[in-house]
């Protein structure tokens, strides 16, 4: 497939994109292809700025109490990477380590870790979906988790563009837990609709931990078309959610620079073409 990803890839990952990311690696699950990660196996940097050079980046380790069924940091059963019954070819295992930051209670650096390819399957299959109905290949689902891992990655990136207007009070933000609500629109999205814009496909909900302090992200997925060779389609609308005096202070800030910025954009436009 080259850079170009499949439609059907672009629709299954529309489809259970609220899924969000199963739980973390846990080495007392005891499975086949799962195992802690050793000391010497740990990557030695991170690739966020944490401001303290001495933490290493490793995989978050099981969050929850064994025993339990959800997982109430991202709202997720245990990580299941058996293949269903009449799964019709193998699937991969492996899982990459993310480079969004988790909150931990002891102040020590973990990271979130991607679902395998069977882990997303089987999710797939838990939220109604019945590969019979689709023309889905194995190259497909390889697809889909770059897509998954890709829109991770960017919507990070655009919290790390809000957390930047409280760097000198929290250097290194982290994410805490995370949510889908891809049927509860935000009020924004239905705004937009009734100014003739599309619903987006996906909602997430995002508390970050700002050094001690829980800040709510409200995500909106939007189709941005065809996939590109980073494997990003989709357009995010990051924000801040309007819950608190200090998120609603930023968005004002936020909508200043915005606008003051194409204010002095359209008078140098202008300036050129005079």
């Amino acid at each position: 497939m080259g850079n170009k990803v499949s439609a059907q890839a672009s629709v299954d990952i529309k489809s259970v994109q609220n899924l969000g990311t199963p739980p973390p690696e846990c080495p007392m699950h005891n499975n086949a292809n799962t195992k802690p990660v050793k000391e010497a196996e740990k990557p030695s940097e991170c690739p966020v700025q944490h401001g303290n050079s001495s933490e290493t980046k490793k995989p978050s380790e099981c969050p929850v109490q064994h025993g339990n069924d959800i997982n109430p940091y991202n709202m997720m059963p245990p990580a299941n990477q058996q293949p269903a019954p009449d799964q019709p070819f193998s699937l991969p295992t492996n899982r990459q380590v993310s480079s969004i930051p988790r909150a931990m209670p002891d102040g020590s650096t973990e990271f979130w870790v991607y679902p395998s390819q069977q882990m997303f399957w089987n999710a797939m299959l838990r939220k109604g979906w019945r590969w019979k109905d689709e023309d889905i290949k194995q190259k497909d689902m390889e697809d889909i988790i770059h897509i998954h891992n890709a829109n991770n990655e960017q919507a990070w990136q655009e919290v790390l563009k809000w957390e930047a207007l409280h760097a000198k009070e929290c250097g290194h933000p982290r994410l805490k837990s995370f949510g889908g609500k891809a049927t509860q629109y935000s009020p924004r999205a239905i705004i937009r609709s009734w100014l003739g814009y599309e619903l987006p496909f996906d909602r997430h909900d995002w508390i970050v931990d700002r050094c001690g302090k829980d800040v709510r992200y409200v995500i909106d997925y939007y189709d941005g078309g065809e996939v590109d060779n980073k494997f990003q389609f989709a357009l995010l609308d990051v924000r801040p959610a309007l819950d608190s005096l200090d998120n609603v202070w930023d968005r004002m800030k936020v909508f200043y620079m915005r606008y003051r910025y194409e204010l002095i954009g359209d008078k140098e436009n202008s300036k050129l073409t005079n």
